[in-house]
C-alpha cells in the first residue's frame, strides 16, 4: 500500500476506522470519510504512522453533492485514487409485517445507493490507476436470518453488485472485491438501538451462533481487506469473502 491513495468511507468507527489506520500504516494515503469528526480526528491523531497519511473528511455519503466533494478533493489534493472501501453501513431490526418503508428506504439508500454513487464517481480514477475496489458486505449477504429483512437484502445487493462491476471492470484493469463478515465486535449494533445489556447478551450468543466460538474484531476484517486491495491479490476480482468464525456454515438457529 506504500504511496497509494485510498478512500475508506465508515472510517469513524468499527470495520472502516480499523482499515483506514492498518493502511495508513502500511504507507497509504487515507482519506478517512465519515458524520463524526471528533472520532475523525481521534483516528488521525491516535494512529501511529511512520510513512502514511490520514486526511479526516466529514461527508454524509447519502447526500450526492457530498459524494462529489469527497472525490474532488481527493484528486485535486493528491492527484489520483488507487482504492476505494466501502465501508459505510447500517443495521436496523424489522421483519415484513413491520418494516416501515421510510427505514426500508434509509437502510438502501445507506448501504447500496450511496455505494453505487461513490463508486459510479470513483471508476474513472481507478481506472487511470488500475486501483481496485473492497466493499463491505456480510454474512447476511449470502444467509438469511430473520428481523433484519431490510438489511439482509441491501448486503445481498452489495454482494451482486460487487460481481457484476468486476465482471465490467476486469478488462479495465479495475478489480472489485467485497468482505461478508459475521458477528464483529464495533458500534454498528448499538447504534442502530441496541442499548448495552442487549448488545451484551447479543455477543455471549455469538458464541454459540459462530462456530469458532467467538464473534470476530474489526482487526480481522481489516486485515482481509488490505490483501484483497494491495498487489498481492492482483488475480483476485468478483470475490466475496466470508471472514465470519464459520457462521455461515451453519443452519439457522
Amino acid at each position: 500500500m506504500n504511496g497509494k491513495i485510498a478512500i475508506v468511507t465508515g472510517a469513524s468507527s468499527g470495520i472502516g476506522r480499523a482499515t483506514a489506520a492498518l493502511m495508513a500504516r502500511k504507507g497509504a494515503t487515507v482519506v478517512a470519510v465519515g458524520r463524526n469528526q471528533k472520532e475523525l480526528n481521534a483516528l488521525r491523531d491516535g494512529t501511529k504512522l511512520k510513512t502514511g497519511l490520514i486526511k479526516p473528511m466529514l461527508c454524509d455519503v447519502t447526500e450526492i453533492s457530498q459524494i462529489d466533494r469527497i472525490v474532488t478533493e481527493t484528486v485535486e489534493t493528491f492527484g489520483q485514487i488507487d482504492v476505494l472501501v466501502n465501508s459505510a453501513g447500517i443495521i436496523k431490526s424489522g421483519n415484513i409485517e413491520n418494516t416501515t418503508l421510510d427505514d426500508w428506504d434509509k437502510m438502501m439508500n445507506i448501504n447500496v445507493r450511496s455505494v453505487f454513487n461513490l463508486t459510479q464517481r470513483c471508476v474513472p480514477h481507478l481506472i487511470a490507476t488500475k486501483g481496485n475496489i473492497v466493499n463491505v458486505s456480510s454474512v447476511a449477504g449470502t444467509r438469511s436470518f430473520p428481523n433484519v429483512l431490510s438489511y439482509c437484502v441491501s448486503k445481498a445487493a452489495i454482494d451482486q453488485f460487487t460481481r457484476c462491476t468486476a465482471l465490467e471492470l476486469a478488462g479495465k484493469g479495475v478489480r472489485v472485491n467485497a468482505v461478508n463478515p459475521g458477528v464483529v465486535v464495533t458500534n454498528l449494533h448499538t447504534r442502530s438501538g441496541m442499548d448495552d445489556e442487549a448488545y451484551k447478551a447479543f455477543l455471549q450468543h455469538s458464541k454459540e451462533t459462530h462456530p469458532i466460538g467467538r464473534p470476530g474484531t474489526a482487526a480481522e476484517v481489516a486485515e482481509l481487506i488490505h490483501f484483497l486491495a494491495s498487489d498481492k491479490a492482483g488475480w483476485i476480482t468478483g470475490g466475496t469473502y466470508a471472514i465470519d468464525g464459520g457462521r455461515g456454515q451453519t443452519c439457522a438457529r
